[in-house]
């Protein structure tokens, strides 16, 4: 099964590699290759990343693996605007955006990448002159497109008259459903992508729910809402009973779960997380999982839109994230 992406067949289920950087925990270079190795096996040949997953690490482990295998015909993006120092902030400075993707390009042992997006927008500055920026970015050879990140349908509009954007990233699965609400529809109506990140949870999806009490200080979901409290409970209870629903049928959850993202349209492009190779694989099933009405009707029943207690983020990476309904 394939999508397409600036004009490029790719497979329908990309690789989210921010799990490279340690974001989830503590990985060893070799894991990550082994699952890389497993994702050209099975067809999953885009891969994203940003230059502030672990602080550039996640970009440095895919660079290693391309420089020791020579592994060719992989799309890859990567995005930047976050910044950490002296204190975590958004910057869509040309200059700045232009060091990043350089930056990345060198860990990466590319020329150039297929994908750049603006990672968040700096409410402060009007998008046009920051579209134009990242447009020259492109003209000088060091990305064949530009695309955006959780950002409104009016910005992108925006945007896209003055560049063609190729793609939206936003969060999106069966627990993070606002994009519906006019995201999925502007793209499909300019003609971009919308890479759906997150599609499984943030591990809520897997076979068992992660336990926050488990996770290491280091993982960020630790301090996300929907991660904590009772919130939590409510929400590991309601996917309980979407597992329930799937061994039922014999389907792996997180499988099931990009199904579901991939029944959501053609334009939809899903790029789950993992650093292990054993669960690329469980995943890649999703394209053998064919969702009749009757099925998505019982996964609504089971999940309705909206039925996960508490926010996304937290705190500071709240900002920078566009709101719109």
């Amino acid at each position: 099964m394939k999508r397409t992406l600036n004009g490029r067949q790719v497979g329908a289920i990309g690789l989210g590699c921010m799990s490279f950087g340690g974001i989830y925990g503590e990985t060893d270079e070799a894991e990550s290759h082994a699952c890389l190795e497993a994702a050209l096996e099975l067809g999953v040949d885009h891969w994203d990343v940003a230059e502030i997953y672990g602080e550039g690490r996640s970009e440095e482990v895919i660079g290693s693996y391309l420089r020791s295998t020579g592994a060719q015909h992989v799309t890859l993006a990567t995005k930047a605007g976050i910044y950490t120092q002296p204190t975590r902030h958004y910057s869509n400075a040309e200059a700045d955006l232009r060091a990043s993707l350089e930056g990345s390009l060198k860990r990466l042992n590319r020329e150039k990448v297929e994908l750049f997006y603006l990672h968040r927008r700096d409410p402060e500055v009007e998008i046009e002159p920051v579209i134009e920026g990242m447009a020259r970015i492109c003209a000088d050879g060091l990305c064949d497109a530009i695309g955006l990140s959780e950002i409104s349908p009016a910005t992108l509009r925006r945007a896209h008259r003055v560049h063609p954007i190729a793609a939206v990233q936003m969060e999106y699965s069966l627990w993070s459903r606002p994009v519906e609400l006019g995201m999925t529809q502007a793209c499909e109506e300019i003609g971009a992508t919308l890479v759906a990140f997150s599609p499984l949870a943030r591990g809520m999806f897997a076979e068992k729910s992660p336990d926050p009490n488990e996770m290491p200080d280091s993982d960020f979901r630790k301090s996300m809402p929907r991660f904590t409290g009772s919130a939590f409970e409510h929400n590991r209870a309601a996917v309980d009973r979407f597992r329930e629903f799937c061994a039922a049928r014999g389907w792996h959850p997180s499988a099931a779960a990009l199904a579901w993202a991939l029944s959501r349209g053609a334009h939809v492009l899903p790029i789950p997380g993992t650093r292990s190779a054993d669960h690329l694989r469980a995943l890649a099933t999703a394209t053998e999982i064919t969702l009749s009405a009757d099925d998505l009707i019982e996964i609504e029943r089971i999940l309705p839109i909206g039925f996960a207690d508490g926010d996304r983020y937290a705190g500071s990476w709240k900002n920078g994230v566009e709101g719109y309904c």
